[in-house]
């Protein structure tokens, strides 16, 4: 990375930060069939934006559902090839009263910029397009190969991004992946998250009586749904937070010694993290930080209960239904439709009598985990060192991104994920936000990866 590069990035940062707001303020919410035009429209305008700082072979691509941005730059002869990948779609705002100032119009408060999709996923997939742009605009060339996938249904558990890739395997094909759409350790202080876990996601329907009965008539007579639903419930887990259908673990792949070791290392307290949630103790599977539990141990988490009289007041009636959600996030080895499978069998051998239980699918992703040894990835950590001068963690995400699987099963390369926002910014809730110390220190560190990696691209080929 050349002075002229950082030089460029100050002097055009207020040129950026008008250029994302301006795609910040397109509602993109791939869930909301009310935002299908929006969403179209934040694909034009990534589209439009990749042309503008030089990729060539711009071409917005029709899916089943929400549109893939393809862009290219190939005239590094014979240097390798990256991919890059992002997403244009955003969550929904609600409950959009919690927020502070408007959710699509990007504000700037302490350093901040507060906006839905500050941070995930446009503010990081937008700095990528940015550092190319800088590089080309003052070297003349880029010091590698490079093509773009950004997509529009993340946020929905990218359904048609693995049917395209897999029509397109050579329009993708690359040497390495890179995302930006993780998180650093904390303020200062970068990370590498060389694992994901995993996701399968369902809606639990119980139905009792044929309507809604009056509870002094029916009381005691009949089953009520929101007491079946609450049994079935408490069934998946024990006292010590172990989940308790059948065969949940006989897949798990366990910590090493080195890796529990290593997180025991990093600087995340539990009084740190109850400080931070504003609650006075953590709960979760016995035996195990929470670190460890939140990084690298399953889950069954219920995401949303409900059923019966919801208004003001009182309303005494045994309600015909009741509802749950759920939502698993899984570790290397497990995979989601056994899960799947193996919930449903516990539904259906622990539902009480006198009720029906219906069971919908939603998302599902696999667990991703790299060898944290790779030359990208050890490539990615220097230029993270060099920029925010501090030693740049390893780390696993509690989180998922389906994709991420897919793109290692289906193109078979490496996927280095440089992330830059952090755990406190609020994405998928309200006040959204991304630190603009990161906005400027992550290019920087970008600018610096493309030089490094195919510096260590290179050393690499030599010494083989």
């Amino acid at each position: 990375m050349t002075d002229k590069i950082v030089n460029y990035l100050k002097e055009n940062r207020d040129t950026h930060l008008k250029e994302l707001t301006d795609w910040l303020a397109v509602p993109s919410v791939s869930a909301l069939p009310e935002h299908k035009e929006d969403v179209r429209k934040g694909a034009e305008w990534i589209a439009d934006n990749l042309t503008k700082a030089g990729m060539d072979n711009v071409k917005i691509y029709e899916t089943d559902g929400h549109r893939v941005v393809y862009g290219d730059w190939l005239k590094a002869e014979g240097k390798p090839t990256v991919l890059v990948y992002g997403h244009y779609d955003v969550q929904p705002v609600d409950p959009v009263e919690l927020w502070e100032s408007p959710p699509y119009e990007a504000t700037i408060r302490d350093n901040k910029l507060y906006a839905r999709g500050a941070s995930d996923d446009k503010g990081q997939t937008f700095m990528h397009v940015k550092v190319l742009q800088a590089i080309l605009e003052t070297e003349g060339a880029l010091p590698l190969n490079f093509k773009f996938c950004i997509e529009g249904e993340e946020e929905v558990g990218s359904p048609s991004l693995p049917k395209f890739i897999e029509e397109n395997k050579d329009l993708l094909a690359a040497d390495v992946i890179v995302i930006s759409d993780t998180g650093m350790l904390d303020r200062g202080k970068p990370a590498i998250c060389y694992g994901l876990r995993g996701m399968c996601a369902m809606q639990v329907d119980v139905t009792g009586p044929n309507s809604d009965l009056h509870s002094g008539l029916y009381g005691g007579a009949v089953q009520n749904p929101l007491h079946a639903i609450t049994e079935l419930l408490q069934s998946f887990r024990d006292e010590n937070g172990r989940i308790l259908v059948d065969g949940f673990y006989d897949n798990v792949q366990e910590l090493t010694d080195e890796e529990r070791e290593a997180f025991r290392a990093l600087p995340l307290t539990e009084d740190a993290l109850k400080q931070q949630l504003g609650v006075t103790e953590l709960a979760g599977e016995e035996g195990y930080s929470h670190i460890e539990r939140t990084w690298a141990r399953p889950t069954l988490e219920l995401n949303g209960v409900w059923g019966g009289f919801q208004g003001e007041g009182i309303k005494t009636v045994i309600p015909a239904k009741a509802h749950a959600k759920i939502s698993c996030r899984l570790v290397p080895n497990q995979e989601p439709d056994e899960i799947i499978e193996k919930v449903k069998a516990h539904i259906e051998k622990h539902k009480p009598a006198g009720i029906e239980v219906k069971v919908t699918l939603f998302d599902k992703g696999a667990p991703y985990v790299t060898p944290f040894d790779h030359p990208a990835i050890q490539a990615a950590a220097r230029s993270y060192e060099k920029v925010y001068g501090v030693p740049t963690a390893f780390t696993r995400g509690g989180g998922s991104i389906p994709i991420v699987a897919t793109f290692d099963q289906m193109l078979n390369i490496p996927v280095v994920l440089m992330g830059f926002g952090l755990s406190t910014e609020n994405f998928h809730a309200p006040n959204e936000h991304f630190h603009l110390e990161n906005f400027d220190k992550g290019m920087e560190t970008l600018a610096d990866y493309w030089f490094e990696l195919e510096k260590s691209i290179k050393k690499e080929a030599t010494t083989r």
